[in-house]
């Protein structure tokens, strides 16, 4: 089925922030909209906002003065729910209750066309239980946009259990007709993006609970090093640490406590003391006026070591070799086949972050995992209390050769980005393997809906296909609560070319 005709009315119930995005979104595609909200006077204060929005794309050059009439002509307050009548689209933007989005949607159902069909934006409740309220709910779908709708592109098309597929296509063709990007997922806790992404804050917080650094460091680590657009940190304070702890309550509980979504007690803490972010003056960061900013912890300048040897390619950081020899200072390659390090002159290793500590060996330095390490500006080293000063000193050394601030972190497994990509790689296999979405539609999810570098698929296919799971199997060993244990899914991908002769015994 093909999308809504333009001369289809569509409608919105809510008129806050999301909703009016929504219905700016299907005017401006050319439909007449419906806004219509249970406080009086709010649909027609909302609809001067939008036309308020409008005014402001025509001085932009964004939209014709003649359209941006046309388009006022065509939106219309609505005082009663039985105005919407005629509506070919319902999209509900209200309070995030289970039971008052039944309650209107029951009431819609007894006013509109049975081939209406009927959508809901909500972020964190089941669409298949908001549907079940209805008598037909196979018209009834879950239409996600993300915040501010009509900038940012992605929507996800959440179908229930009993969402018809004629009706789930109509809502995603509709959605791409209005110059959206559209990702079809099944209906799942957190959908795409909330589901997968809990793992970029989750960690990110795990670090810092485990004091092995500071928030400021962390946030840095991930932009300068992951190629992050914004660290956890920052962008919690952005959104509101209420709003996102409570997506990521959302989530772990609807999946019954699984231990891979668990909150975090230090965010518990900072929205208990009513530090919520920039709305409220102060969350992690303080952003009141004249409020100084927190520098990352950055290492002295050492000196750069007099040669390295390369035992193996390094991996996913075999670009450093190049980098190296840029700088000026002698690589010595030595055959190692399983040799992913670095040795240092005074004979100790350096290494990429896979999951183990530097204090289980004699003299290690760990390096944190980079988007792009001749782009990256900042990466994280981690040493344990028994790692050789000098060793540490020439490890610190050598990245700053490189142009490269340098952190240097305790000793954490995984370290920051690492973790954090191998986490957020595994979600997105599981989450493909249980059918909730493609892959592709995974990757396009994560870069336009959290503005990723990369999505996890394109990042594993980077990375190589046993990095994350070895990575994680190397931290489940360490920390056997579960919350880093591989899952089936990507157990399945990391050995897949595996072929192996013979039956097994």
């Amino acid at each position: 089925m093909t999308a809504l005709d333009l001369s289809s009315p569509v409608a919105v119930v809510g008129t806050g922030t999301m909703g009016q995005g929504i219905a700016q979104v299907a005017l401006v595609a050319g439909h007449p909209v419906r806004l219509y909200d249970t406080i009086p006077g709010r649909a027609r204060e909302a609809a001067d906002a939008i036309g308020a929005r409008l005014d402001r794309l025509v001085e932009k050059d964004r939209l014709t003065g003649a359209d941006r009439d046309a388009a006022r002509a065509r939106l219309l307050p609505a005082e009663d729910l039985s105005e919407l009548a005629d509506c070919a689209l319902v999209v509900e933007a209200v309070l995030e209750r289970l039971d008052v989005k039944q309650d209107l949607f029951r009431g819609l159902e007894d006013i509109v066309d049975g081939d209406c069909l009927l959508a809901t934006n909500t972020s964190s409740l089941s669409v298949t239980a908001i549907g079940g309220a209805l008598r037909s709910p196979g018209r009834f779908v879950g239409l996600h946009f993300f915040n501010p709708a009509p900038l940012l592109p992605l929507v996800e098309v959440v179908s229930g259990f009993a969402t018809d597929v004629t009706y789930a296509t109509r809502a995603y063709e509709t959605a791409r007709a209005w110059g959206k990007t559209p990702v079809a997922c099944a209906d799942t806790p957190g959908f795409i993006v909330n589901r997968i992404a809990r793992p970029f804050y989750a960690e990110a917080f795990a670090v810092y609970e485990a004091q092995g650094a500071d928030h400021a460091t962390i946030d840095a680590v991930l932009r300068e090093s992951g190629g992050f657009r914004m660290g956890a940190f920052e962008l919690t304070d952005l959104i509101g640490q209420d709003v996102n702890e409570s997506v990521t309550r959302s989530v772990w509980e609807s999946f019954f406590q699984d231990v891979r979504f668990t909150p975090s007690l230090a965010q518990r803490r900072l929205v208990e003391s009513g530090r919520l972010g920039r709305k409220t003056g102060h969350g992690w960061y303080d952003h009141r006026d004249g409020a100084e900013r927190p520098e990352p912890d950055t290492a002295e300048q050492r000196q750069p070591p007099a040669y390295v040897v390369a035992e193996g390619d390094l991996g996913p950081a075999g670009d450093l070799l190049a980098l190296i020899r840029e700088a000026g200072i002698p690589v010595r390659d030595e055959e190692d086949d399983n040799g992913t390090r670095l040795v240092l002159p005074s004979g100790g290793q350096l290494a990429l972050a896979d999951g183990q500590t530097s204090v289980e060996f004699r003299d290690v330095v760990y390096f944190d995992l980079a988007l792009d390490y001749r782009k990256a500006t900042r990466i994280a080293l981690s040493a344990s209390q028994d790692t050789s000063p000098q060793t540490l000193a020439e490890a610190v050394g050598l990245f700053q050769a490189l142009g490269k601030k340098v952190s240097v972190i305790g000793d954490v497994p995984g370290m920051i980005v690492a973790r954090t990509v191998a986490r957020i790689i595994d979600l997105a296999h599981d989450a493909v393997a249980k059918g909730v979405a493609t892959e592709e539609d995974v990757d396009t999810a994560m870069r336009l809906g959290v503005n990723y570098p990369l999505g996890p698929f394109e990042w594993s296919r980077r990375l190589g296909r046993s990095w994350a799971y070895a990575l994680l199997d190397d931290l489940h060993l360490r920390d056997p609560s579960g919350r880093y244990a591989p899952s089936l899914a990507l157990y399945r991908h990391a050995h897949a070319s595996d072929k192996r002769e013979g039956t097994a015994s």
